[in-house]
């Protein structure tokens, strides 16, 4: 089959898309908006659904174009991928030159509506081009130059997000290193590029600063390291880490619904976009934060298996792509949130408020989904057995 093809489904398929993946988004987004309802009602005098309206308006632009990418072939990006990845560079140089200044760096544009966070866009952007690159190398894999090529590629953007975005940057990575993964990139190359990570992140934290070099703000160090000791300065760094850690434990097991008073009384900051599912621990207890997880285990768990659905590599490794932003969002958000991970400002996908974060999101399920479509044609075509 032509990948320049257009397909459609045979009539004997049930669904075009997964329908698991859509049911873990859809619980996902009233997550969010419940979640939103109780932490933010306070929050604009006279509206106590500002935030929710929002996030609403936000999900259905974002499901609008979601459904319409799951029914284009995904194989025609291939052919963008010199368009994609100068629109990604291009929006992100905007930024840094245009964006508005927000605690000390220039993260997003700001619209009439809402902010654009190219950062956030640049994720899904990153991806498509990526896997376009590494495609068109697939035969020269084992090759150091393939490597190479494919982290100047990811790394390029990636420098240019976290000199005001560091936890975007560190997702950019996070995608380079699933999409080699994928691709099939030697495990010595991945040795070698650890190894390299590691004496940057020495440099970046001990050589440099002894040395009087200012690499990372006072403010980004202070994040990085915090969390190893929060108690150590209650009062500021640490005191994020404290309250979300205060305000889960309150939870229990079942939640103090109304009488949560972390988020009532504010003392837990920035409860609608760094730390919902603290939110959701007090609120809901045990039973709301494994619930929320268990809908992101089950998001992770589609993305893999559409993975292993792919009617070609370019599928398997946007497929890739995906999972691995999605769950490293996850893992980082909600481990600074318990207190075993730093705060780098990373939302978590589909609870955290924020236009960007969401569209990004549901640009990337849309994709998951037409990765899935066209992967049951194929195999519908092939005359193979459609496995669920």
């Amino acid at each position: 089959m032509s990948e320049r093809s257009t397909t459609r489904l045979p009539a004997g398929l049930r669904l075009p898309f997964d329908p698991l993946l859509a049911l873990a988004v859809i619980g996902l987004m009233v997550a969010s908006l419940v979640t939103l309802d109780a932490s933010t009602s306070n929050d604009v005098p006279g509206d106590p659904h500002f935030y929710v309206m929002r996030q609403g308006v936000f999900f259905a632009i974002g499901m609008v174009v979601a459904i319409v990418l799951s029914r284009i072939d995904y194989s025609r990006l291939r052919e963008l991928k010199y368009g994609v990845y100068g629109l990604m560079l291009a929006s992100i140089l905007l930024v840094a030159v245009f964006g508005g200044i927000t605690r000390g760096s220039r993260r997003a544009i700001q619209l009439p509506f809402f902010e654009v966070q190219a950062s956030e866009l640049g994720k899904v952007l990153l991806v498509v081009a990526l896997a376009a690159f590494a495609v068109d190398r697939s035969r020269r894999l084992g090759e150091r130059d393939t490597t190479a090529r494919l982290v100047l590629v990811a790394m390029i953007p990636a420098i240019f997000v976290m000199s005001s975005d560091l936890g975007s940057g560190l997702v950019y990575v996070a995608i380079l290193f699933a999409v080699m993964f994928v691709a099939g990139v030697s495990w010595r190359h991945f040795a070698g590029l650890i190894a390299l990570g590691g004496i940057a992140i020495t440099l970046v934290l001990s050589v440099a600063p002894a040395l009087g070099v200012t690499v990372l703000e006072k403010y980004q160090s202070d994040r990085l390291t915090s969390f190893l000791y929060p108690s150590d300065d209650p009062g500021d760094a640490g005191y994020q880490q404290n309250q979300s850690r205060i305000a889960i434990g309150a939870g229990q097991k079942t939640g103090r619904g109304d009488q949560a008073s972390q988020t009532r009384l504010k003392f837990l900051p920035e409860a609608r976009t760094d730390f919902p599912y603290a939110s959701v621990g007090e609120r809901w207890g045990f039973a709301g934060a494994g619930l929320v997880l268990s809908l992101y285990a089950l998001l992770v768990w589609r993305g893999l298996r559409i993975l292993t659905l792919a009617k070609n590599l370019y599928g398997a490794l946007i497929a890739g792509g995906i999972v691995a932003m999605l769950l490293f969002q996850v893992f980082v958000n909600v481990g600074m949130n318990v207190g075993i991970m730093p705060i780098t400002g990373i939302p978590l996908p589909l609870l955290s408020y924020g236009g960007s974060s969401v569209i990004t999101t549901l640009l990337a399920i849309g994709l998951l989904q037409s990765i899935y479509a066209q992967g049951r044609v194929a195999a519908a075509t092939k005359g193979r057995g459609l496995s669920f």
